[in-house]
């Protein structure tokens, strides 16, 4: 068996899948805290107007993340498939500390909130409106809880704490550290706020492309206009709050990972010292991650987060003018540009928080060719070509249902409709009442 190809296999495999899936992770974390909002403000003022504006949004992009997140946990359950058959050294040397983080994020996002989902979509004329924006909330929170499970996983491989080695791998001592770990908590801000960036750059973007067309009327326009504005006014602190997180991040790499830290700022002779130091403490080898992709990574993250701030900033002016909100073309058109921004911000900063620590899968303590399971090259090519396939057909069919979901408008939304109604809008009846 080339091991060596194998492992490059395995690398690209576990890059493509983990990085399709974080697509959807990011718009469901953004969505669901958007439709939450939304929701809690329809409740708290329902027997007002826009109470009742604000119930038709909850239905319009509370059908969105629903179509993201279900097509999002086929992804989440494919990707684990792959990571247990191609690392299975990994699980066999720090199972024993993180597999307790990976089993709760099951828990939680199997069970608990899809549960609580399954509720709040079916439960639409069932329960009261207290009780129904409730679900969501329980939703939104396991969420976001969801996300902290897995991202103990991977503070811990970026900065392993909370262990004591042993003769078969490393064991778990301090749960409280390994909890509470800088590297899983920076890292969750971080992909909290990316998250909310990213769902208000897609909710900016389908209102404005709505509005560009002039096809809506009365309440419709109502709806895209009130969203734009919502979009527009969240971008700017979102953006603030996830580059707090970031910087922070980028100051504690010298602490955390030097060698990252002096890649990612050109330092060659401070690279060549850790090299001679790392090869002492190691033996022999590159302990130098890929300096192009790992430097490019970040420049790429920064230079996109900058223009996306730029242009949160410059729409807060126009979002202000009713008549520039509904017909400032150019502005609309710039919006639906700006849709993949942050998926192309936050896919660059995973490539740089997850190549910036090779060789390391477990940083100084596991190489990432140690942590390979035992598969030919052969059986690698075709899981590659396997998962690739199947994750571009999920892509292709997740985008292809929210553009013609967001293209058809909120007149032919099925979520939260109550089919004993003559004309399909939810009943007037007190079940739930916005």
């Amino acid at each position: 068996m080339d091991g060596s190809e194998a492992l490059d296999l395995a690398r690209w495999q576990f890059a493509l899948t983990a990085a399709a899936h974080f697509l959807f992770v990011s718009l469901t974390l953004g969505l669901a805290t958007f439709v939450t909002a939304v929701q809690t403000w329809a409740v708290l003022r329902r027997r007002s107007r826009q109470g009742a504006a604000s119930a038709r949004m909850v239905r319009f992009w509370g059908q969105l993340y629903v179509v993201n997140y279900a097509v999002g946990i086929v992804t989440g359950i494919v990707m684990e498939f792959q990571f247990g058959l191609a690392w299975s050294g990994l699980g066999h040397y720090a199972g024993n500390v993180f597999g307790a983080s990976l089993a709760m994020e099951t828990v939680v996002a199997f069970f608990v909130e899809s549960t609580f989902l399954g509720l709040w979509i079916f439960g639409w004329h069932r329960f009261g409106p207290r009780v129904h924006c409730a679900l969501l909330w329980v939703v939104t929170g396991t969420a976001y809880l969801s996300a902290y499970w897995i991202l103990v996983t991977n503070g811990f491989l970026n900065h392993p704490v909370g262990h004591t080695e042993t003769g078969h791998g490393i064991e778990l001592t301090d749960a409280g550290a390994v909890l509470t770990n800088p590297s899983t908590l920076l890292a969750f801000g971080h992909v909290a706020g990316g998250a909310v960036v990213t769902a208000a750059f897609f909710v900016a973007g389908i209102s404005a492309y709505h509005l560009f067309r002039r096809r809506t009327t009365g309440e419709d326009t109502a709806l895209f206009r009130r969203s734009l504005r919502i979009a527009v006014f969240t971008a700017p602190p979102a953006l603030l709050f996830t580059a707090a997180f970031g910087g922070v991040q980028l100051s504690t790499l010298a602490t955390f990972q030097p060698m990252k830290d002096a890649v990612w700022k050109a330092e060659t002779a401070e690279i060549a010292r850790l090299q001679a130091e790392l090869v002492e403490r190691f033996g022999p080898g590159d302990h130098v991650p890929p300096e192009a992709l790992t430097r490019g990574a970040a420049l790429l993250m920064l230079a996109v987060f900058a223009l996306m701030l730029y242009v949160s900033l410059g729409s807060v002016l126009p979002a202000l003018s009713r008549r520039a909100v509904e017909r400032f073309r150019p502005w609309h058109l710039l919006l639906m540009a700006m849709v993949p921004l942050p998926y192309v911000a936050m896919t660059a900063g995973w490539v740089f928080r997850e190549v910036g620590r090779q060789p390391w899968v477990v940083h100084e303590l596991l190489r990432t060719e140690d942590a390979l399971a035992d598969v030919s090259t052969g059986a690698m090519r075709t899981s590659l070509a396997v998962f690739v396939t199947l994750f571009a057909l999920l892509l292709v069919v997740n985008w292809w249902l929210l553009l013609r979901t967001a293209r058809r408008g909120p007149g032919d939304v099925a979520l939260g409709r109550d089919e004993r109604a003559p004309d399909g809008e939810p009943s007037p009846d007190p079940v739930p009442s916005y």
